[in-house]
């Protein structure tokens, strides 16, 4: 990355658990997002997961090691809460198609199914990659077949005066946990605050028990989201890749002092995802150039509200799936197990509410 610019350029906005039938409630609008966030955990149990990772074709976690010692040396089953899917070849085509290089110019669910469950990854959720409002049925419709796909974070301008009408038939389908926004598609939160259209969709996005992710996070991004927490603070926001976002020595007073108010709010999450980025242009892969900064993020944002994601396939454009997680698996190797789990898949849980299939 430019170090004259803080931006993240490494997301594709930019140009160019078996549930029990009791925790189906905490998708139910109009309870409080605290208790909606102890019922995800509380009733995804340690068996229940493993039982739910079985049917989604992982092999890397047992019934058998849910129980007694074994079950600290199972491996820690992976939710990839960011993924993209695409297809280039369709006659209309697509507004994205990967990064380019070698990276496919088509990405569907069994294409990266064949990746990611060698790498004990169980499930994952497609962020949306197009500004075309057609394509969250395109997601919805390529995604609703497949038992590893837990959900779809879609895109709808909410100032628009059909979003009330858009949203709330979207969210009639299970998969569909929440809308994008940030630095992509031209879009600019730093200037919503005040439309009066954009919150009223906010509030709704809340009430209808849905996430907002942020792409592409900057500083005033960053002070942004904090404006809108305030506003809707029972709104769960995931910013998305904020350890790829290299302050520059002029904003670096002002990400210090974010940072310090982002570390209270309790419905703000973060993906530590984008580890692997440029750096002055160049690729840095090694984890100790990164590890500082993902000790103060998760200090800032504590063990509940870290998510792990791969950005798959733009992450191509950096590193090949594998070397994106094993950079995080070696960097919680010696954290607690507990972290590890919160990390790679149940914070995921309270983030987007997401169902496996059949309780969907």
């Amino acid at each position: 990355m430019n170090s004259s610019n803080s931006r993240i350029i490494s997301d594709t906005g930019q140009q160019s658990m078996t549930l029990s039938n009791d925790a189906n409630a905490i998708s139910t609008v109009g309870q409080s997002s605290s208790h909606q966030a102890d019922s995800s955990v509380e009733h995804l149990t340690r068996r229940g997961f493993v039982l739910s990772t079985v049917a989604l074709g992982a092999t890397a976690v047992s019934e058998s090691a849910a129980w007694g010692v074994e079950a600290r040396i199972a491996p820690v089953p992976i939710i990839d809460s960011h993924i993209h899917l695409f297809d280039g070849s369709r006659p209309q085509g697509a507004p994205y198609v990967g990064p380019g290089g070698g990276s496919p110019t088509i990405s569907l669910p069994e294409d990266y199914r064949k990746l990611a469950v060698p790498l004990g990854i169980t499930g994952a959720i497609k962020v949306e990659a197009s500004p075309w409002v057609e394509d969250n049925l395109w997601a919805l419709q390529v995604m609703q077949s497949d038992d590893m796909m837990l959900g779809l974070v879609g895109n709808l301008q909410p100032e628009k005066p059909d979003f009330p009408e858009l949203l709330v038939r979207h969210a009639k389908n299970p998969l569909f946990r929440g809308i994008r926004h940030g630095n992509l598609w031209g879009y600019d939160l730093t200037k919503m605050g005040n439309d009066d259209a954009f919150m009223k969709g906010m509030r709704l996005l809340s009430d209808l028990d849905l996430s907002l992710d942020i792409a592409n996070p900057t500083v005033p991004l960053l002070e942004a989201v904090v404006q809108l927490n305030d506003s809707v603070p029972d709104l769960r926001i995931i910013i998305d890749h904020l350890p790829g976002l290299e302050p520059t020595a002029d904003t670096q007073a002002a990400y210090d002092n974010i940072l310090k108010v982002l570390h209270s709010r309790k419905n703000i999450f973060v993906k530590l995802s984008a580890v692997i980025h440029r750096i002055a242009g160049k690729i840095v892969r090694d984890l100790e150039v990164h590890r500082p900064r993902l000790d103060r993020l998760i200090d800032v944002f504590g063990d509940d509200r870290i998510i792990f994601g791969s950005d798959w396939p733009n992450s191509d454009g950096v590193a090949p799936l594998d070397q994106v997680v094993s950079i995080v698996k070696e960097y919680f190797a010696d954290k607690p197990r507990e972290l590890q789990e919160k990390y790679f898949w149940k914070n995921s849980v309270t983030a987007y509410k997401w169902k496996v299939k059949k309780d969907r």
